[in-house]
């Protein structure tokens, strides 16, 4: 992969990460144990989805026409492109309002640069980057804040509105539900690679149109009664993000792994041991709560766990909607949509996601 032109002197912006992308979330168990400790607040009435489930936004209700959707995302570079930088971040923000069920109507930058290492040129194109995607949304990024950073960050604050019987939460899902996931897997094998020279021009290509993809279909699915919960995978991996589903609604998921579109190649660079460290702390966060087949790859393993910048949505709906739920997709241009798995009752033996 040729790497982008830079001011002379001027270094790659990976190599000021020490980790890219949603590969930079604190691992799953971590982050539990810092919550654990943390005050808890007076909740209004009017906060439909909180803190409580780990959801991808914050919901209010204005009244009973209009909920408030409020989040926030932010990240170091994944890529070396500024502008493809700023547009994968963009892109990874606002998907969360997709993600409630949410149409985005505003946001806010977040923007950190060590102003004495990257030049002001650099830093315009992820800025150019990101209102690029904004623009594709159809939103203004009305404002932000800036600061003087060791490492670029770069992220906005992303603000939507949805009917409040339209919020898909991750923790509705049901017994007997049709896991669907919108995106291959496979963007954190990707950056790793990329990050030791050994993405190919089409590779990266690959990665770029799945990380800067906005998630559009999430309102129109949301508007289909048996759609239940969605949620969109990113930074704890396909298992994390299922075992979110499974335990909101108090039972099981079960994934089909032979069923799971992958982005092209992503195995065999596994196999090769292009992986993200991320996806080791991901698995180590979770593992008790997996149940893996005997004999699973460890390539696949690693797939599974792997930190999604910017991944697809996955919902859960009823079988009887789920010829509609792909149509939408595939109407938004998601062509690798693909039914992964099911939800079923809880069985009692502390297995929370099995993998088949």
């Amino acid at each position: 992969m040729k790497a982008p032109e830079r001011p002379a002197g001027e270094p790659r912006l990976t190599t000021l990460s020490h980790g890219g992308g949603c590969g930079c979330k604190i691992a799953p168990g971590v982050l539990a144990q810092i919550l654990k400790g943390a005050a808890a607040t007076p909740v209004p009435a009017e906060l439909l989805v909180g803190v409580e489930t780990a959801d991808d936004a914050a919901v209010y209700r204005l009244n009973d026409e209009q909920a408030l959707v409020a989040t926030t995302d932010f990240f170091m570079p994944i890529v070396d492109d500024p502008y493809d930088f700023g547009r994968i971040a963009a892109t990874n923000a606002i998907s969360d309002v997709y993600a409630m069920g949410g149409r985005p109507i505003m946001a806010l930058a977040l923007v950190g640069m060590p102003i004495d290492v990257l030049s002001t040129a650099t830093i315009g194109r992820i800025l150019e980057g990101g209102a690029s995607v904004a623009r594709a949304a159809g939103i203004p990024i009305a404002g932000g804040h800036t600061i003087d950073s060791v490492e670029a960050i770069y992220g906005l604050v992303a603000l939507g509105l949805v009917h409040p019987k339209r919020v898909r939460r991750n923790a509705d899902a049901r017994p007997g539900d049709v896991l669907v996931l919108g995106k291959p897997l496979g963007v954190g094998v990707m950056s790793a690679a990329l990050k030791k020279d050994r993405l190919g021009d089409g590779g990266y290509a690959q990665m770029i149109a799945s990380t800067t993809q906005l998630n559009t279909p999430g309102p129109d699915l949301a508007a289909i009664d048996g759609v239940h919960a969605i949620t969109d995978v990113t930074g704890f991996g396909l298992a994390g993000h299922a075992l979110e589903v499974a335990r909101g609604s108090g039972g099981q998921v079960r994934l089909d792994w032979a069923r799971v579109p992958l982005l092209p190649g992503v195995r065999d660079l596994a196999l090769q041991g292009l992986v993200t460290g991320a996806s080791g702390r991901n698995w180590a966060g979770y593992d008790a709560d997996v149940a893996l087949p005997e004999g699973f790859d460890a390539a696949d393993r690693a797939l599974l766990t792997d930190p999604q910048t910017s991944g697809g949505l996955l919902v859960s709906c009823a079988p009887s909607v789920l010829d509609e739920v792909i149509a939408v997709f595939r109407r938004h241009g998601f062509d690798a949509a693909a039914a992964v798995g099911e939800v079923r009752a809880g069985t009692g033996d502390g297995a929370r996601l099995v993998v088949g």
